[in-house]
């Protein structure tokens, strides 16, 4: 898989911010404040993240999405693992994601990939999504805040 940044003329791949992040408002909202990566194989994108700056020193790794028939193949250890490097390459000190409290799966890659758990932000998912939102059959309602110091 090869990854890049998004040409500022290119349109974000939103079916697979969609895989991520439910809210197309929310997903646009930060895409404009973010640099978004994609990841393609053989000509098409089957992986993105998106990078936003959230304090001096800081980014905060979003929305980072592999199309489903590309997933469990490593794409998204390799995704999270270029969003570590590039914000190291551009002289950042912490990077931070944010993730549901039922993802078992992402919170197992996030640790794998060197982040630790910093916090829970409660409700956050109630308080942000009009719709609620089931993974692995679970109502998810609260965040699990990672971090690491780079």
């Amino acid at each position: 898989m090869n990854i890049r940044k998004l040409a500022p003329h290119e349109q974000p791949p939103m079916e697979l911010l969609l895989l991520a992040d439910p809210s197309p408002a929310l997903v646009a909202e930060y895409i404009g404040r973010g640099q978004c990566f994609v990841g393609e194989r053989n000509g098409r994108t089957i992986g993105v993240y998106v990078l936003l700056p959230t304090r001096p020193e800081t980014l905060e790794l979003v929305n980072v999405a592999v199309a489903e028939d590309e997933q469990g193949s490593g794409n998204g250890k390799r995704l999270v693992t270029h969003a570590v490097e590039t914000a190291k390459a551009l002289g950042y000190r912490t990077i931070e994601v944010g993730t549901g409290s039922t993802g078992v799966a992402q919170l197992a890659l996030y640790q794998k990939c060197g982040f630790r758990m910093t916090g829970i932000d409660r409700d956050f998912f109630t308080r942000h999504y009009e719709e609620a939102i089931y993974e692995n059959g679970i109502l998810l309602r609260d965040m699990v805040r990672l971090a690491q110091d780079l």
